[in-house]
């Protein structure tokens, strides 16, 4: 599973003009869910959204992550970030959970979200065409990923 997050000053999520998600200060997290992806890649990247240090601290280094400062999270499904683009100008989607196992695993993901984060939750609609909006605080944006499992 992939996931770009992005320090945001505010995020929001429309879909057919209508507000579905919104945040003040936190995480804009787009993520991608790959073939191979299950329940563990969920949990596990979730953890890693909710713990990973983007935040400055008192001296202005970036050691508090989302949870430490219980900001918000804007989830938004992004099924583009697990395109191969090596060749070519078109990318591929084979690398792509399909869309029934990738909508269950966005919907893990997020359930532990919201589990284990102190902050609002709030997310986009997979499927949907959205609109996302947000200002990047910083700017600053990470990839992080978590590999499928080796059979």
């Amino acid at each position: 599973m992939i996931a770009l997050i992005q320090r945001a000053a505010r995020g929001a999520v429309r879909v057919d003009g209508q507000v579905i998600g919104e945040i003040g200060a936190g995480l804009v997290c787009l993520v991608g869910v790959t073939d191979g992806d299950g329940p563990a890649q969920a949990r596990r990247l979730a953890e890693r959204v909710m713990n990973y240090r983007m935040f400055p601290d008192e001296n202005g280094r970036m050691n508090r992550s989302v949870g430490d400062i219980k900001a918000g999270i804007l989830a938004v499904p992004q099924f583009t970030l697990a395109a191969d683009t090596r060749r070519g100008n078109r990318p591929s989607f084979t690398p792509a959970a399909e869309p029934g196992q990738a909508s269950d695993l966005f919907d893990a993901f997020v359930a532990a979200l919201r589990e284990g984060h102190p902050g609002k939750v709030a997310t986009g609609r997979f499927g949907a065409d959205m609109q996302v909006e947000l200002v990047n605080d910083g700017p600053v944006t990470f990839w992080l990923e978590v590999p499928p499992a080796r059979p």
